[in-house]
């Protein structure tokens, strides 16, 4: 069913961003079956619906999570087509105020410009309504578009971690990127 502009959180001129929900699962799990070259090695998102309805419920139920869907805003007959994702995650309140980002484009949407207009409204939902401080982004250094969309996005390179995440069989290395509310507002 496609989705209206009525239910996004945000919207820019040619995606809206909305919340996971259970009934999404039969086309993200679509999308990232046909994506699976795209991501891989640095992206496993769930590929069966079992997978997805665990990967779904963590985002819509853990306070510490927050999924949003990238949804194109005109995909003809198939208005609303889920393009990628962005999630919030690790977000720690109080004095921190601050979550990791995580994301992936769908192969269908890639090169087109449309996570870069979806990270700019995560980040700025992030910094109204959810009152973050701080945005960060862990990426592998080979990882060249994630790298794109950081720095694009107004990210700056903060470190390196050596063997900080364990994914796909072996802790891998990531740069730290980091954009705080001030950066945005200044820039």
């Amino acid at each position: 069913m496609p989705h209206t502009a009525s239910r996004y959180l945000a919207e820019g001129p040619r995606v809206g961003i909305r919340h996971f929900t259970y009934e999404d699962g039969a086309e993200f799990v679509a999308r990232a079956r046909e994506s699976k070259d795209l991501h891989q090695p640095w992206l496993f998102p769930p590929t069966t619906d079992a997978a997805y309805a665990g990967y779904a419920g963590r985002l819509i139920e853990d306070r510490s999570k927050a999924g949003f869907l990238v949804c194109e805003k005109d995909a003809g007959e198939q208005g609303g087509a889920i393009a990628g994702f962005i999630n919030i995650n690790n977000i720690v309140e109080g004095g921190f105020q601050c979550g990791a980002l995580g994301y992936g484009v769908f192969a269908h949407a890639a090169g087109r410009g449309l996570m870069r207009e979806a990270m700019g409204l995560v980040v700025d939902y992030a910094f109204g309504p959810m009152r973050l401080h701080r945005l960060e982004i862990n990426v592998q250094p080979g990882n060249a578009a994630s790298i794109a969309l950081a720095r694009g996005a107004g990210f700056r390179l903060e470190g390196f971690s050596p063997d900080m995440i364990y994914i796909d069989g072996a802790w891998r290395d990531h740069e730290r990127w980091a954009i705080t509310v001030e950066m945005r507002t200044a820039g």
